[in-house]
């Protein structure tokens, strides 16, 4: 066991510093030591699979609960409309337009229903990293661009606990799925409000006697807990980790958790990426080229499509929606995850494995070039449009201007105000008006 750590630390390292050099994301490089270390490169297994899928699924739970971290019910708040409209535009318009594909490519129902889950999710790593490099972390777009990527990362562990409920039937009934859906919805808010009305309250009363050692234990803790409370009711681990992460998230130590976190999660995140390599085989990337080239021109072309209509509907400027739709160019680590579920499942087809990852490397190359074009490609609409497409352009650019300048400084009173009005609304029932205002101080409280 130590000695398949050794290589796949040393190989994903030096790889990844590699990558670093040539200004590419360490993703890849992980993707790529895991070829170099897999059995269809050199014919051999350098390292235990066993072993290292073990560490990669524990990895999935660190990376599921870190991305849970980041979650921020009041950013979601602030994004509202256009996170919203977005959201549902992107992953509805991929969903339809992957399923088509995927019946269109001569696939069954349940490999194409894998692919099109596959296509409707882009890379919030990828994504905020792009914007970072691209010195654009302050621009306009970048609020309702996060908050469509939260929602995504919401649907996205749905998707895992459906398809995953799919898979093991090997049948898609329609009743039966929408009680599934209806049991998870119900699940996912019993969960999330006892945990913000008890674990805030908790950490915030020892607080006084949480070093980091302590507190990294009792957050992992939580985490394992939540996983295996998931198992128990039926769902996945990675709701549970996912789930725990957006609770923690509202405590006064949630910047914290994060920080210890950081370190643990990258080295097994590291390995689950290596463990995504090892399935592939550079000869079938040979072999199907035509396939992954059509797979990354469908996830281009529908993310800037969808993202752009999506924020347009959701009362963004053009030039706001086009940036935002240019940024999703790519898939990332969940199509990973699910593509290792649908292989582990033996559900899909095992030649889709490398196009999705093979195109998921492919287009996240291309997303900073992509993002580059972003303005060109507003000017070159801007100029071409009609004179009617030019003045609802122009119009809603006075809109969001005049409203920006109304509402500066306004969010924190407009969070609040949704806290009013639902204290408000079950004053007289049976929650009382102190477990409300409980709940939404844990849930506001990082902030302060």
């Amino acid at each position: 066991m130590v000695h398949d750590l050794y290589i796949l630390m040393i190989t994903a390292g030096v790889v990844s510093l590699l990558f670093k050099l040539l200004k590419q994301p360490v993703v890849l490089g992980y993707i790529v030591a895991g070829v170099l270390v897999g059995p269809n490169l050199f014919g051999e297994n350098l390292v235990n699979h066993e072993n290292v899928e073990a560490w990669g699924n524990i990895g999935v739970l660190f990376v599921l609960f870190c991305i849970g971290l980041e979650f921020r019910l009041k950013n979601l708040f602030e994004s509202g409309k256009t996170a919203a409209v977005g959201a549902i535009t992107i992953i509805s318009g991929m969903l339809l337009l992957g399923y088509g594909v995927g019946r269109w490519a001569e696939l069954d129902n349940m490999n194409s229903l894998f692919l099109a889950a596959m296509l409707c999710m882009s890379s919030t790593t990828i994504v905020m990293k792009a914007i970072d490099e691209a010195g654009l972390s302050k621009a306009r777009f970048v609020k309702g661009a996060t908050g469509i990527l939260i929602l995504e990362d919401i649907v996205a562990v749905v998707l895992l606990v459906l398809l995953s409920s799919i898979a093991v039937k090997n049948s898609f009934e329609g009743v039966v799925l929408l009680k599934k859906v209806g049991v998870l919805a119900v699940t996912l808010v019993v969960w999330f409000v006892v945990g913000i009305l008890v674990i805030p309250t908790l950490i915030r009363k020892v607080r006084p006697y949480l070093n980091d050692e302590t507190l990294i234990i009792l957050s992992l803790g939580l985490c394992l807990g939540m996983v295996l409370t998931a198992e128990e009711a039926g769902f996945s681990s990675a709701l549970g980790a996912f789930v725990m992460g957006m609770v923690l998230a509202e405590t006064l130590e949630s910047h914290r958790i994060e920080k210890l976190m950081s370190p643990l999660k990258n080295v097994f995140a590291a390995i689950f990426f290596v463990s995504v390599g090892m399935m592939i085989n550079p000869s079938q990337l040979v072999l199907y080229w035509p396939s992954i080239l059509f797979v990354s021109f469908v996830i281009i072309v529908g993310m800037i499509t969808f993202g752009t209509l999506g924020c347009w509907w959701g009362g963004e400027t053009m030039k706001d929606s086009m940036q935002t739709g240019f940024c999703f160019v790519q898939i990332g680590e969940f199509s990973f995850i699910i593509a290792a579920l649908g292989s582990k499942l033996g559900v899909t087809d095992p030649v889709l494995y490398p196009i999705i990852v093979a195109s998921s490397v492919l287009t996240t190359f291309l997303t900073p070039y992509i993002m580059k074009a972003t303005v060109p490609c507003y000017n070159f609409l801007y100029k071409h449009s009609s004179n009617r497409l030019r003045g609802k352009i122009d119009k809603r650019e006075q809109e969001v201007a005049l409203a920006e300048n109304k509402t500066s400084g306004a969010s924190e009173t407009k969070f609040l105000s949704h806290a009013d009005k639902v204290q408000h609304a079950v004053r007289k029932t049976i929650i009382t008006k102190r477990v409300v205002k409980l709940f939404y101080k844990n849930m506001s409280e990082n902030d302060n």
